[in-house]
Order: C-alpha cells, then sequence, then structure tokens
C-alpha cells in the first residue's frame, strides 16, 4: 500500500509548473520519472466494488424512474391537447358546416398545437363529422335554392372557403344552364315587382345589378331581365 502525504505549497507550486512543462511537452514525463505504481493492497475491496454497483444500479433505477414519470407527463399533456382540441372542433361543427380549412384557422386561433391540431382534423374526416364534399354539395343546394344564386356567386364562395377544386367540381357536375336561367328569370319577375315607382330604364339597370351581385352570367341576366320586363308590361 502506498502512503502519501499532502505536499507543502512549495511543492504544489513545483508540482503545477512541472505538469504545465509536461502539458507543453506533450503529456511526456521526464527522463527517469515514472507514473505512480499502487500496490494491490490499495485497490477497492470486493465490498467496495459491490457498494459502488449499488450505488450505480440505485442512480440508474432513479434516472428510469424521472424517465419514465417524464414520459407518463408528456402523454398526459398530449391527452389533454387532444380533447380540448376535440371539444372545440365539436362545438364549432355542431354550430354549422365548415371546410377543414376553417376549423383547421379556429384551431390555431385557439392555439391548439399544430400537430395536435392536424391530427383531430384527421380523425373528424375519418369519421365522417368533416366532409369538403360534403359541405360544396350542401352550399350549392342553399345557394340555389334559397338564395337563387348562380354559379359564379357560388363557386365564389366554395373557393372563399377553401374547398378543394376537386370537391367543387362534384359539386357542380350536375348543374344545369336552362336550370339556372328558370331561377334567374323568377328572381328577376319578382324583383321587378317591386320596382313599381321606377321607369323601364330605371328598373331594367337595377333587374342587372341585383342578378350580377348574385352571380349570374350575363347571357343569363340579359334573358331574365327581358323575360321580367315583358311580364312588367303585360301586369299593366
Amino acid at each position: 500500500m502506498v502512503v502519501r502525504f499532502f505536499p507543502s505549497d512549495g511543492e504544489r507550486a513545483s508540482g503545477e509548473g512541472e505538469r504545465r512543462r509536461s502539458a507543453a511537452r506533450g503529456g511526456r514525463r521526464p527522463a527517469g520519472e515514472a507514473a505512480i505504481a499502487y500496490l494491490p493492497g490499495a485497490a477497492p475491496s470486493e465490498k467496495a466494488r459491490a457498494a459502488a454497483a449499488a450505488v450505480r444500479s440505485l442512480a440508474e433505477a432513479d434516472a428510469e424512474a424521472e424517465r419514465a414519470a417524464g414520459d407518463r407527463a408528456l402523454e398526459k399533456a398530449r391527452e389533454k391537447a387532444g380533447k380540448r382540441a376535440s371539444n372545440v372542433s365539436l362545438h364549432q361543427l355542431a354550430r354549422r358546416g365548415m371546410s377543414r380549412w376553417e376549423l383547421e384557422q379556429v384551431l390555431r386561433k385557439r392555439e391548439v398545437d399544430e400537430a395536435v391540431a392536424a391530427a383531430e382534423l384527421d380523425r373528424l374526416e375519418s369519421v365522417g363529422l368533416l366532409d369538403d364534399e360534403a359541405l360544396a354539395v350542401s352550399l350549392v343546394y342553399a345557394a340555389r335554392a334559397r338564395k337563387g344564386q348562380g354559379r359564379q356567386a357560388i363557386e365564389r364562395e366554395l373557393r372563399r372557403r377553401h374547398i378543394d377544386e376537386a370537391a367543387i367540381a362534384v359539386a357542380l357536375e350536375d348543374y344545369d344552364q336552362e336550370e339556372e336561367l328558370g331561377r334567374a328569370t323568377e328572381v328577376a319577375v319578382k324583383r321587378v315587382a317591386q320596382l313599381r315607382d321606377a321607369d323601364d330604364q330605371a328598373a331594367e339597370r337595377r333587374l342587372w345589378g341585383y342578378l350580377q351581385r348574385r352571380g349570374y352570367s350575363g347571357e343569363t341576366i340579359g334573358a331574365a331581365v327581358a323575360e321580367a320586363m315583358r311580364a312588367r308590361h303585360e301586369a299593366r
């Protein structure tokens, strides 16, 4: 067993200087200087090694427990975020039909994590609660039957709501131009009846503007206005 005494301050300074000089020489020791060798009795005992192993095992177990706790906390946080995204989405969809893009904007404004929002949107699409094609068909029907809008206005509205072009094409594939002319004429006749105080020129001008705002084409408007003015003259 090697017994060493603590060096004096002078020895420390001398030793520190020597270590620096040794480092400058690339770590080589001066000739004749040997490394300190410990006798076998100075090595840790079996008991000490077992104790050190036990300490390492406990440290590793603690680290693993901390990682597991962190994983559980992260999983709970993700689950909570997912539930919040679901609650926000279902509340919005219960109020009115929304496109995927529209609901995505709502989730973004509510500061829902982007990955969580994407997963929720995919889930809603997979169960049919979010369907741009079905929404497009519904909007086309409402615009034509209830609002008396023409194809151009309908297309603008669908694009404003960022519905996919393919879904728009599907919703409008059965669009009947003759049916649109009949609807535009019906709208024009009803409107011209409300313009009793306007002369023919003013009534015609107002009918054009009214139908244009509803998205009818120029050709359709011309035919509808002509029919409405004919009905106006016959009613006099």
